[in-house]
């Protein structure tokens, strides 16, 4: 029998959508946990709002990782994780993103060293993609723009390449369903959700112990 592998996800509302579905994929091997604070209900009540199990932007996601180190040490072999979305969320008024570029890469960086630092296997998972035809809806309070996911793909790719950490590419797989498999402005619908548990789930199954 192959060794146990612990399993811990950290991803925006995307993850929390497919996470079901990944966690009854997986094969036998793994153990699967994920971020969950004050848990999924909290954060189900509105996706664009990263509290509970929303991992929210990169300085959230670097600041959890950190506190979790000092207060209560996270037990896992594999950190499955993604930023990006609400990182480039952008003000309409003023343009600004709410991370910019650079301050994106210095974080990855930096949680590519809380990894390092706490033994763990990273796996990176690419941003799921945006249509801004579909996004910018005078209902939704900020914009998205197809190009900064572009861009900020691009930064992970890169930071992520230099360490040899693995990518999972979900923007390629998630963009094949598009537009269709919106259930709103950037969320996926029930079928999809599935479908990229079950993309991840096989592309987990392919690691060695």
């Amino acid at each position: 029998m192959l060794p146990t592998i612990r399993l811990f996800v950290i991803g925006d509302s995307i993850s929390i959508q497919y996470g079901p579905y990944l966690e009854e994929y997986l094969p036998a091997r793994f153990l699967y946990d994920r971020k969950r604070d004050s848990g999924t209900d909290q954060a189900a009540a509105n996706l664009d709002v990263p509290v509970g199990a929303n991992g929210g932007d990169s300085r959230m996601v670097l600041a959890y990782l950190q506190n979790r180190r000092a207060s209560s040490p996270i037990q896992a072999d594999v950190l499955l994780l993604n930023c990006g979305l609400h990182d480039i969320k952008t003000d309409p008024a003023s343009g600004a993103r709410q991370v910019a570029p650079e301050a994106y890469e210095a974080n990855l960086h930096a949680i590519r060293e809380e990894a390092r630092r706490s033994g763990w296997r990273l796996i990176w998972v690419r941003t799921t993609p945006v249509i801004d035809e579909v996004h910018n809806q005078p209902h939704v309070s900020f914009r998205r723009h197809a190009a900064d996911v572009a861009l900020y793909n691009g930064i992970a790719d890169r930071v992520m390449a230099e360490a040899g950490v693995p990518t999972i590419d979900l923007h390629a797989f998630s963009e094949k369903f598009l537009p269709k498999g919106f259930c709103d402005h950037v969320h996926y619908t029930e079928t999809v959700r599935a479908l990229q548990g079950a993309f991840i789930a096989g592309w987990l199954d392919g690691l060695n112990p």
